[in-house]
């Protein structure tokens, strides 16, 4: 047994005691040693092996799939600029809280600062991840305690000298059963009074919602927050909080990572507003607004004073039904359109994956009501709300799920371009069952709602924001073998998502972007 291949095995095997349950490989010859470890146990049946051509590409599948289960899942790469590709992913990951660990075969440290082929400074490439330089199998110790931390993404630095090439077989180590971790009891009550709501971001869980049905309080809840089930979360909390009813708020109560809102944004930062901050589980909890209490869990008694409650409900039916008649009164399919046909479509025990930039606003406003219990999970890469990565990051969600349970996703065109490397998949990769509808503007059209698409900066707008592609994405998804559908009217779509083929598709959702800027000022300006 060479060296490197029972460093390699040491990691691997430190991996799987762990609780590593998936690992993706990016092909490489000085990674060669823990890819035939990870091989090797993935043969008996330790681990579940997926490879891709792409790093990036491989460390946000890794992401997907270590987002859903809330299991670590590992990424593998050679050296050189192979790292440097894992970075997007491990930065979400961070600030997601996501237990992603990176694999990295290095060259020894003998060659460190000289010009061999593929060698660069890979120690702490990546900042902010807890690290380890790992050279000998002795560190297992080490490694193990890494592993066993705090959870948050970490990188596994891994010296390989030649030979990389195994001369035996492994007995790979049985599966040890990881101990759960004990539950918190550090409940803080939050008492009665001041006008509350309950703004529930990214990943803030079922708790928020909890919390404000036990408070009364109206629940302002982002599609991806784990809470926006039952009677307490109110569909067009953004709109409302323009209105007068956002005026007399007086305290917030707010819980995970929200980015969607402005209006939320800006009830965040007002002086006169009392926050009490539930702590997030990203790599930086200081939050970009003055918090006045912040705690680790919160709850409250319950109130049987419905009366603040029951004013945000009916304002929130009133926007609600002009919302819906304003859409039905457009003669083109709007992006509107298309995110309430996707919400719709997942049953319970389904799977929704959001990308970025306008389709989870678009959600956020067309949410249908879920109730609770169903476990329908809706989630995304809001960590740093970055738009790469989505297509690998949905696959690896849905390969994480039950395979007898639906899953889409929803993303923009410029979303699924940017992650097009996520569809190539080798004949023999594990393939969901996923349904990937692209809202097809020919560009960008979020930047159209915001101050770069004011009508001054039409004559420049396209050039710098726009972007107009005019890819032929049935031609795309037929280089990769993918079925595709083109859609252009809501039953089309409704029939499209009725009826999924299996396997990976793409339903394309063709809707205009010209109008975009003017569709939003009079969603905006509804008022109940």
């Amino acid at each position: 047994m060479t060296s490197s291949t029972e460093l390699a095995r040491t990691v691997v095997a430190a991996l799987v005691q762990a609780g590593v349950t998936d690992v993706v490989i990016a092909p490489g010859s000085r990674n060669a040693p823990l890819s035939f470890a990870a091989f090797a146990a993935a043969e008996a049946g330790a681990l579940r092996l997926h490879t891709r051509i792409d790093e990036r590409t491989a460390a946000f599948l890794a992401l997907g799939l270590a987002k859903v289960s809330r299991r670590p899942a590992a990424v593998i790469c050679t050296s050189g600029t192979a790292v440097a590709n894992f970075h997007p992913a491990a930065l979400e990951a961070a600030h997601a809280g996501v237990p992603l660990v990176l694999v990295t075969a290095d060259r020894p440290a003998r060659l460190r600062g000289t010009s061999a082929n593929q060698t660069t400074d890979q120690v702490r490439m990546i900042p902010g991840l807890e690290f380890l330089d790992v050279a000998d199998p002795d560190q297992r110790t080490e490694v193990d305690g890494l592993l066993g931390g705090r959870g948050l993404p970490l990188h596994l630095n891994v010296q390989l000298d030649d030979p990389l090439v195994p001369t035996d077989t492994w007995p790979v180590p049985p599966v040890a059963l990881v101990e759960p971790r004990a539950p918190r009891h550090d409940e803080v009550e939050i008492p009665h009074g001041p006008r509350t709501v309950v703004v529930a971001g990214d990943d803030a869980g079922p708790s928020a919602r909890v919390l404000a049905q036990r408070g009364q309080w109206p629940l302002l809840a982002e599609p991806t927050s784990g809470s926006r089930t039952g009677t307490h979360a109110l569909r067009t909390y953004r709109l409302l909080l323009d209105g007068e009813l956002g005026e007399q708020v007086e305290r917030v109560v707010v819980a995970g990572h929200p980015t969607l809102s402005r209006p939320v944004s800006r009830l965040l930062s007002r002086d006169d507003v009392e926050v009490w901050d539930v702590e997030d589980r990203g790599l930086w909890r200081e939050r970009p607004f003055a918090v006045d209490r912040a705690v680790a869990r919160a709850t409250t008694a319950e109130s049987r004073d419905t009366a603040w409650f029951d004013a945000w409900v009916a304002a929130d039916r009133s926007v609600g039904r002009q919302l819906d008649e304003l859409l039905r009164a457009e003669a083109d399919l709007t992006p509107y359109d298309v995110a309430g046909a996707v919400s719709r479509a997942v049953p319970p025990g389904g799977l929704l994956w959001v990308g970025a930039s306008s389709p989870i606003r678009d959600l956020d406003l067309m949410a249908a009501r879920y109730d609770v219990g169903d476990r329908r999970k809706v989630i995304a890469n809001r960590g740093l709300a970055g738009i790469d990565g989505t297509v690998s990051s949905a696959i690896g969600a849905t390969l994480g799920r039950p395979r007898t349970s639906r899953a889409l996703a929803l993303m923009g065109d410029v979303t699924f371009l940017h992650d097009a490397t996520g569809l190539i998949l080798g004949p023999a990769q594990p393939r969901p069952d996923l349904t990937i509808v692209v809202v097809n503007d020919n560009g960008g059209s979020i930047f159209s709602m915001l101050e770069q698409g004011a009508p001054e900066f039409a004559d420049r707008y396209d050039a710098l924001f726009g972007t107009p592609h005019d890819v032929d994405i049935a031609s795309l998804c037929a280089a990769t073998r993918t079925p595709h559908l083109r859609v252009a009217s809501p039953a089309e779509l409704e029939q499209a998502l009725a009826t999924p083929n299996g396997g990976i598709e793409v339903v394309e959702a063709v809707v205009r972007r010209d109008n975009r800027r003017d569709l939003d000022s009079r969603i905006r300006a509804l008022r109940a």
